[in-house]
């Protein structure tokens, strides 16, 4: 994982971020639709709305709210052959892939195309030459493998492991700039564990997942294949990666590890210092072959997994040096080169680690590959045509909402002194809201593209963004920077910044619904609102101080009363079972039912504070109470694969969304009185296995 997503699986946020981005142009426009790009809507995806005839009348709200607001529709829309999950937000994802599409399809087509037009412009059409990638093969990747292949001594594999980080391709481990801890006003370069291929360390050694690693092998060996390998070197080569890989599962953290303490990315050290911990890896010539300063101190995150690199080096034949970056080279790759690839890419990491039927279409993939190389440029594109101005200002109002009922709830929380009251009041007053897109644009010059090669095109982007990442080492944080693309359907906190960051794509129904009713957009984006703030108060967001920097506000007697009550919210989750033998991880998932739990009875305050003098005349039969929780229910709308089911209960801090939708409702006296709950039913947690925390 890159660093920011890393952190957002610790610390808060709700979905990858991309690597930030160190300089920015002139003030954006306002995003009125442009004269160059037009947008037919008639060829887009709709977004799902709450309708009060999906709820299905033989099921109960008191028993499972999900099952209540949302069975209906899952019998009407199974998992389409191209995805592992199905929901509201997929349904949104695809209206913006939809819109991007015309976008890029109008990039490519103007010949005077310049800045961002021309960069999505030359991904696009190269992404779409097929005939022309088909042709090349594995040609693109022959300058790499090559130097793979040069490699025949200890001193030349550090040399390769710097040269081809330098050039954003270090399959090893990660280094990329964040703030830092301590002082979140300044960038610091952060080395962070990395060189596997599944999704945790568990894949590596536990029996129920033998499967998934056994097809990894098989993979392993297919690839080496189409690489140039005969059929019986790249088997014995793949065992020899797996040994590799294995190895390296035995010094990582797990994510339950990593999600669960955030100051395990923080490990301050000199280069000098870090040069004697790992004696065959010289950060000192790391730094000075990646083009820039060597810095006074940088984190050497996980230090133990870099100690076993360095003894690698030294006691790994070369032989396995070369076959494990040979495959990682081409794995890769492969989602942007030949038909063979692109199939064995498929095979495994979508059909059998996640259950995906048939690959996405070409476009999509395309789109994917822009979003992930030039996500904030094509964004620059999307809210040109698809973000309404006034879209912006009534979320800046919810926002402001939602705050003032925070501010309530931490004001009246009875468990909590006022000493440590105080300092989270400082946290609430500075709180920075991002909404829509970037108040600067991302400067892209310097990013040379052309439509000779997509492969060439992706590793130009993606040697620029590390090197843009880089370069912001040492120097001051940029605050007007976004994690996310505007086009993004998800949100997410930063606690190094104390903001909260609503992409354009988001707010959009079920979520945001400018022709609904107060009650279902507080249930929808003003949940969201509500579970980005309450980010900054979840077991790790507390320890960041109204700065961002890392620091202790809280009394010991208030630390040990939240982590009581936080521990009841982890057994609550525990006993969630997924599928028959597959619990929740209670402990991996804290952070996000923290969010989920407080964001929600925060938005349900700032309803009632909206609507309080206003009737409450029931729609099509139901209260406004009613409305709040089915629309919360309808945003947790999703389905998945067995196998995806499996990935994301072993590796993913957010639980799945089943329980979301009935984990904190179930914790709320309001959600029990809205539907008329007695003691006792499933869905009505009182006395001790009741959760409050803020």
């Amino acid at each position: 994982m890159l660093l920011p997503l890393a952190i957002a699986a610790a610390v808060a946020a709700c979905a990858k971020p991309e690597s930030a981005a160190p300089a920015a142009s002139p003030a954006a426009p306002a995003p009125a639709a442009a004269a160059a790009l037009t947008l037919d809507e008639s060829k887009l995806p709709q977004p799902v709305r709450f309708a009060a005839s999906d709820v299905d009348p033989a099921k109960s709200a008191c028993d499972n709210l999900g099952e209540y607001a949302n069975s209906k529709w899952f019998a009407a829309n199974p998992i389409p052959g191209d995805r592992s999950s199905w929901g509201v937000s997929d349904v949104l994802a695809e209206r913006s892939l939809a819109i991007q599409r015309q976008l890029a399809e109008q990039a490519a087509g103007d010949a005077k195309a310049a800045g961002v037009e021309k960069l999505v412009g030359d991904l696009w059409a190269s992404g779409m030459d097929e005939a022309k990638i088909e042709a090349q093969g594995i040609a693109p990747l022959k300058d790499e493998l090559a130097a793979i292949d040069a490699v025949t001594s200890p001193e030349q594999l550090g040399g390769y492991l710097r040269d081809s980080a330098a050039h954003g391709r270090n399959v090893l481990f990660d280094f990329s700039a964040e703030a830092d801890f301590k002082n979140s006003s300044q960038n610091l370069g952060y080395a962070t564990q990395g060189g596997l291929s599944l999704p945790d360390r568990g894949y590596y050694f536990d029996a129920d997942k033998r499967d998934k690693l056994e097809a990894y092998r098989a993979h392993i060996g297919k690839v080496l294949e189409l690489a140039g390998a005969d059929a019986a070197a790249a088997k014995k080569q793949a065992d020899a990666v797996i040994a590799f890989e294995t190895r390296l599962a035995q010094v990582s953290l797990s994510s339950e590890q990593l999600s669960r303490d955030v100051a395990l990315y923080y490990n301050p050290t000199s280069p000098a210092k870090a040069d004697e911990l790992t004696p065959n890896f010289s950060w000192t010539k790391f730094f000075e072959s990646q083009g820039v300063a060597t810095p006074k101190m940088f984190s050497l995150s996980m230090p133990g997994f870099h100690q076993e690199v360095s003894k690698m080096i030294a006691d790994t034949p070369l032989e396995t040096w070369r076959a494990y970056l040979r495959y990682h080279t081409v794995d890769g790759a492969s989602p942007y080169l030949s038909a063979p690839f692109v199939q064995e890419s498929f095979e495994f990491h979508a059909k059998a680690m996640r259950g995906q039927k048939e690959p996405k279409a070409r476009w999509k993939r395309v789109l994917g590959g822009i979003e992930d190389q030039a996500g904030e440029a094509m964004g620059q594109l999307y809210v040109k045509v698809a973000f309404p101005a006034e879209a912006k200002a009534r979320t800046e109002a919810l926002v402001q909402q939602l705050r003032t009922a925070l501010k309530a709830r931490i004001e009246n929380l009875s468990w909590m002194s006022a000493q440590t009251k105080q300092k989270a009041l400082e946290k609430w007053a500075s709180f920075t809201p991002k909404i829509g897109y970037p108040d600067k644009w991302r400067d892209w010059s310097g990013l040379a593209t052309g439509r000779d090669s997509y492969y060439a095109n992706v590793r130009a982007a993606n040697e620029f963004n590390y090197k843009w990442s880089l370069g912001k080492i040492g120097k001051p944080v940029d605050k007007t920077e976004w994690g996310m693309s505007p086009q993004t359907v998800n949100a997410y906190y930063n606690p190094l910044q104390n903001e909260v960051v609503f992409p354009a794509a988001i707010l959009q129904p079920p979520f945001f619904d400018p022709k609904a009713d107060d009650a279902t957009n507080y249930g929808g984006i003003g949940a969201v609102i509500g579970h980005e703030m309450i980010h900054g108060y979840d077991d790790q967001g507390s320890r960041f101080d109204p700065a961002g920097n890392m620091a202790n506000w809280w009394t010991p007697a208030d630390a040990k009363g939240f982590a009581a009550r936080s521990q009841k919210l982890i057994e609550q989750f525990d006993g969630y079972e997924a599928a028959p033998g597959l619990k929740v991880n209670g402990k991996l998932t804290l952070g996000e039912n923290i969010a989920d739990l407080g964001g929600l009875a925060t938005a349900y305050d700032a309803m009632r504070l909206a609507t309080a003098d206003a009737p409450d005349p029931k729609t099509d039969g139901l209260s406004r109470d009613q409305r709040f929780f089915l629309s919360f229910a309808v945003s947790w709308r999703d389905r998945y694969t067995p196998d995806l089911l499996k990935v994301l209960v072993a590796s993913n801090p957010h639980a799945p969304s089943d329980f979301r939708a009935i984990g904190a409702p179930s914790n709320l006296p309001a959600f029990a009185a809205a539907f008329s709950c007695k003691p006792g039913q499933p869905m009505v947690r009182d006395g001790d296995k009741q959760v409050v925390i803020w």
